[in-house]
């Protein structure tokens, strides 16, 4: 099902350095605690996705070191286009939280403040990522060769394959950190008015020839003029207050000779705070979302089976060529993801990876999906399925999240295998179609 390869010394970033080495962990207690330093000395405070996967210490070291390696580390893309990619992956489910956090970052790296008035005022470049953004968030069977192809075009504007991979990586990342965030419940939505999800609801389950669930989904609310995107003089004129206001703070720390040790989270969250900003002005087409894979009426989308085309045998070895170490660390994730304590049935486990790859169109020929049925009660498919598909919407009354887990980490953990699945059904889309560039 998932990776089973041979273990490997990764690098580690300046992430997981700061406290490397220095204190021998005997128990998972003592771990947890020496991720949540390591969590601390990175970003100077513990954010609140770090603290729901601190229960679960091992993947949470191999998570935070994957993510300081595609943001911080090397790799062919300047950091404030690293950091501008992850804004428009997180915009795509309205996840203010990301958003604000890399709006933030985006600023301390140098970014152009001016991009932030939203997706038009970013560079050619960053714009022509939209509709692969846009695929790989909802409907990622949708990826094909033409649209690496439109990336790679010679010209000016065009994108090299090391930096088109990066992107690719950085995209899925966020993407499936949405889910996480949604479901741990760590995005304060701060609309006062509950969006209709785009797609079919929810509330319809069929992800799977084995679901059983038959009932028809409402047709989607048309498009208001709420939902087109926000463009005005306010959204610049906020930009530079951001700027000028987070510049103003730096200053009068330096001028008092404070120490950035300790205020450093207060800073951070000040930051973060101030440059909070629509998620729609990154977007366009708001009403494209996920649809059922198995309602589709085109008959040339064919189901991806894994026999064909797998992490293990084809995708860990492209990415690691075309992006150096990516694919060990991401490999380390869903090693580790694997081998996390399950208070349930390993089949249980099993059939909730394959569950959410299946709702994405990926299929084991050697697995029953009868098993999803009989190991997976309706309020837990209801509640995967929000996660995976519908994250920006999963917290409204129009998606109930139902379902209730024994304990808090048993929760985290069904989040944390939501991440990973859709993360690697995401690359495996992404690239399969540039295999099928490069041998084209």
């Amino acid at each position: 099902m998932i990776i089973c390869t041979k273990n490997m010394d990764y690098r580690l970033g300046t992430q997981c350095q700061l406290v490397q080495n220095q204190v021998m962990v005997n128990s998972e207690k003592d771990r947890a605690s020496l991720l949540r330093v390591k969590a601390l000395a990175s970003r100077g405070r513990l954010d609140t996705v770090s603290q729901q996967m601190a229960s679960h210490p091992q993947y949470l070291e191999s998570f935070l070191r994957t993510q300081h390696y595609i943001l911080y580390m090397d790799g062919p893309l300047p950091l404030p286009y690293r950091h501008y990619i992850a804004i428009m992956a997180a915009a795509r489910h309205h996840c203010r939280n990301l958003v604000s956090l890399h709006s933030a970052q985006f600023l301390r790296v140098g970014g152009d403040p001016s991009w932030l008035q939203g997706l038009e005022a970013a560079p050619p470049r960053l714009q022509q990522l939209d509709h692969i953004n846009k695929v790989l968030a909802h409907q990622p069977w949708l990826t094909a060769r033409s649209h690496i192809q439109a990336l790679l075009k010679t010209g000016e504007q065009c994108w090299s394959l090391a930096e088109l991979v990066q992107a690719v990586v950085l995209l899925a990342h966020c993407h499936s950190l949405c889910s996480f965030v949604f479901g741990s419940g760590s995005d304060p939505d701060i609309a006062a008015t509950p969006r209709v999800p785009r797609g079919t609801p929810p509330g319809f389950c069929l992800g799977d020839a084995a679901n059983g669930n038959t009932a028809l989904s409402p047709a989607p609310a048309a498009p208001t003029e709420k939902t087109q995107r926000r463009r005005s003089l306010d959204s610049s004129c906020e930009v530079a207050y951001f700027r000028e206001q987070i510049q103003k703070s730096q200053e009068e720390k330096e001028r008092k000779g404070v120490s950035q040790t300790l205020p450093h989270a207060d800073a951070e969250e000040e930051e973060e705070a101030m440059c909070a900003a629509d998620p729609s002005r990154f977007v366009t087409d708001p009403e494209f979302g996920y649809q059922e894979f198995t309602r589709r009426e085109e008959d040339h989308f064919q189901v991806f089976r894994v026999q064909d085309y797998s992490w293990e045998d084809h995708g860990f070895s492209l990415v690691n060529r075309l992006y150096s170490d990516i694919g060990h660390l991401l490999d380390e994730r869903f090693r580790n993801v694997a081998s996390l304590p399950f208070p349930h049935s390993p089949d249980l486990k099993r059939a909730i990876w394959n569950y959410i790859h299946c709702i994405y169109g990926i299929r084991y020929d050697d697995y029953d999906y009868g098993e999803v049925n009989r190991l997976m009660e309706r309020g837990m498919k209801l509640y995967i399925k929000a996660v995976a598909c519908y994250p920006d919407s999963s917290k409204t009354p129009l998606c109930p999240l139902s379902w209730a887990p024994v304990t808090a980490s048993e929760k985290v953990h069904v989040n944390v295998l939501v991440m990973e699945a859709r993360l690697q059904a995401e690359l495996l889309y992404a690239l399969r179609a540039i295999t099928q560039y490069m041998i084209a």
